[in-house]
């Protein structure tokens, strides 16, 4: 099989499509319940819009500053990031009390492509279920031999077929698009922090772990 290669350009346009899709239902949410204050004169229906702003605020929000951390630069090149402002990002993700996160491991500084790891494991985690459930993260090890433990537990708890190709970099249709960019991106990020992905699975149980490689990563990602 060719080895699968994705342009630079279309894995920026991509990512960029993930990001918008992330943060245009409760940006939507927002135009509408403004919509409801110009033109509703009960106080009732004002305040159920007034309620909808805030919470679709707080989303918005919620995602894009996870977003800025998972996706984004977060740094110079080389920069560490505090694990507490990870697990401070994940939970504002999933403070909608669907997902429960429990977050193991001491607050430090790691390489910040360790930490998007993080972020990113734990998105591939939801994924797994779409119902809700526990998304949980143990971290040990130092910033040189990190050990990186995601799991999702929940009813039916599954990866879709397709992931565990886009996570080693073998796209099953040798395609990417604006769905499959996450688990693929996790992928790159995994190879960036010469990090290397075991995956496990049992019933409603899909644990992921990242773990040192034995060879040194190809390149690094800015």
């Amino acid at each position: 099989m060719t080895a699968f290669t994705l342009d630079s350009l279309d894995l920026a346009a991509l990512l960029c499509s993930r990001v918008c899709h992330d943060v245009i239902s409760p940006v939507g949410a927002i135009v509408n319940g403004l919509e409801v204050l110009e033109e509703e004169k009960d106080a009732e229906m004002r305040g159920i819009a007034l309620d909808l702003i805030k919470k679709s605020a707080e989303t918005a929000s919620a995602r894009l500053q996870f977003c800025r951390l998972a996706f984004g630069a977060a740094g110079s090149v080389g920069a560490s990031i505090d694990t507490g402002d990870a697990e401070q990002v994940t939970r504002g993700l999933f403070a909608d009390g669907r997902t429960i996160l429990e977050w193991n491991g001491p607050r430090i500084l790691l390489p910040k492509n360790k930490v998007k790891l993080i972020l990113n494991l734990c998105l591939v985690a939801a994924g797994a279920i779409p119902r809700g459930g526990i998304v949980s993260v143990t971290l040990a090890g130092s910033e040189t031999d990190t050990k990186i433990s995601v799991a999702a537990k929940g009813t039916n708890a599954r990866l879709p077929s397709h992931v565990p190709g886009l996570l080693s970099g073998e796209p099953e249709s040798n395609t990417i698009d604006a769905q499959a960019i996450q688990p693929y991106y996790t992928g790159l990020i995994a190879r960036a922090a010469n990090m290397t992905l075991e995956l496990a699975t049992s019933p409603d149980l899909v644990a992921i772990e990242a773990v040192p490689a034995s060879v040194p990563a190809v390149a690094a990602m800015a």
